[in-house]
């Protein structure tokens, strides 16, 4: 497709990187000739400088030619008069806004006609969203749900008590006494897709695919104790902040967020009634203390600086605190973070240009496209949904009998409501909800795409 991108910083270039992977044809926007030098030198793609807002830069993009117009700079007023402009510039343009503003979030929403705005991503409302998740269910690094909430891919990393080390994955079943499928290991931020020889090692993380009723049997059979977050403390006062109190609202969740900016704390107290709002340092470990950093459930460090979510996160591991959440904005070195105590890693950017991928994805495939893609482990494994139809290869055939390409795994098959971690004996038929996941380099569009022959 040929695909028109707004914005050339994070989510811009991070959608750059994807969708050129992807074989599409890019054309990048910006006002500042030095950011789209850098995306030139980097991606085979074409650079427009100017005001994406402009019918004239537009034009000069190719806006009428475009199939898909995305605009994701900074600003949210800029981004919703480009989608209008390109929209009336060409009618049949499909158009995706960053808008991140809570003000402009019913707006943009009851007016999407007039903006002619196909769809709103808000990175933001996504990490809140994502935090509130794993708020809810300790235990895991990262939660990602498929088949109508039947299946969990969930983040386990291995510490030195965890009963799975130095076993290998043949041992699995007798260790938990429940049906999971261990689909892909990260080791020093190399991806694994393992097999039934391979041995799990401390600090491997673990992507575990089971059934959502067995999630608790396998904490409590691995020894790891996990009780739900009462009381959360939550380092800087951002708009992820904001929504993420907005999202715990009646949970019976206890919130406190520490801002240092004292205009933005009384903005804070008259948005969020409920919440309790501290001014000071949350770099001062001192200050921390007297907070009751150690006395807490959960620490979220959602600041806008990424070392010192770091700094703050690594404190709260040294004070006991059960749930670490820690915010980054670039999270592309694995290898070094991976050897960091910072519990959950959030990173607003990929959660949001993951969205936009999928939806470009359905849009390429409507018929046998993936119902839903997830990017797991920093976007180097992607776990996808397919709804098998009429024209699945190898409907009926036992698995074991099928070849299927290099690092593709199926990890479930949903028919009905009765869930399969699969076997050799499984086979897909018409209807079933499947489930598979790859690395990053195999690009798999269509269900069909998984077979080898």
């Amino acid at each position: 497709m040929k695909i028109l991108i707004a914005g050339g910083g994070k989510i811009g270039a991070s959608l750059t990187e994807q969708l050129t992977n992807e074989g599409h044809e890019l054309t990048v926007i910006d006002c500042d000739s030095d950011v789209l030098e850098n995306l030139i030198g980097r991606y085979d793609v074409i650079g427009v400088t100017g005001n994406a807002a402009s019918m004239s830069v537009l034009e000069t993009a190719g806006v009428k030619d475009a199939d898909l117009f995305i605009a994701a700079t900074d600003m949210d007023e800029v981004n919703m008069l480009a989608c209008m402009t390109a929209h009336g510039m060409n009618s049949n343009l499909t158009t995706i806004g960053r808008i991140r503003n809570p003000e402009y979030r019913s707006q943009a929403f009851e007016m999407r006609d007039i903006f002619g705005l196909t769809m709103a991503v808000n990175p933001e409302q996504r990490a809140a969203r994502e935090i509130a998740r794993l708020l809810r269910f300790p235990g895991f690094l990262s939660i990602d749900t498929f088949a109508k909430g039947y299946v969990e891919i969930v983040e386990l990393k291995v510490d030195g008590k965890n009963p799975l080390r130095n076993n290998p994955l043949s041992k699995l079943q007798d260790i938990i006494h429940t049906q999971v499928l261990v689909c892909a290991v990260q080791r020093n931020g190399e991806t694994i897709m393992p097999d039934g020889n391979f041995i799990i090692r401390e600090n491997d993380l673990l992507f575990i695919t089971a059934a959502t009723d067995h999630l608790t049997t396998l904490l409590k059979n691995l020894g790891i104790i996990t009780k739900k977050a009462r009381r959360v403390v939550i380092a800087g006062g951002g708009r992820i902040s904001y929504y993420l109190v907005k999202e715990l609202e009646g949970t019976g969740i206890d919130c406190t967020i520490v801002e240092n900016n004292p205009a933005r704390c009384r903005e804070l107290a008259e948005m969020l009634p409920d919440a309790t709002i501290v001014e000071g340092d949350a770099s001062s470990q001192e200050f921390l203390d007297m907070e009751g950093v150690g006395a807490s459930d959960a620490v979220v460090t959602l600041t806008g600086l990424d070392e010192l979510n770091i700094v703050i996160s690594l404190y709260a591991n040294t004070r006991n605190v059960s749930q670490v959440i820690t915010k980054l904005s670039h999270a592309e070195n694995n290898k070094i973070l991976g050897s960091l105590e910072l519990g959950s890693i959030i990173s607003p950017k990929e959660l949001a240009s993951f969205a936009i991928v999928r939806y470009v994805r359905a849009m390429q495939n409507q018929q046998g496209s993936a119902v839903a893609v997830h990017r797991l482990g920093g976007g180097r494994i992607e776990a996808i949904e397919f709804i098998a139809e009429k024209d699945t290869r190898h409907l009926g055939e036992k698995l074991k009998d099928i070849h299927t390409r290099n690092n593709v795994l199926i990890v479930s098959i949903l028919r009905g409501d009765k869930l399969e971690i699969p076997s050799g004996n499984s086979c897909i038929k018409k209807g079933d909800s499947v489930v598979i996941v790859t690395n990053s380099d195999v690009h798999i569009n269509q269900l069909n795409d998984i077979f080898g022959d």
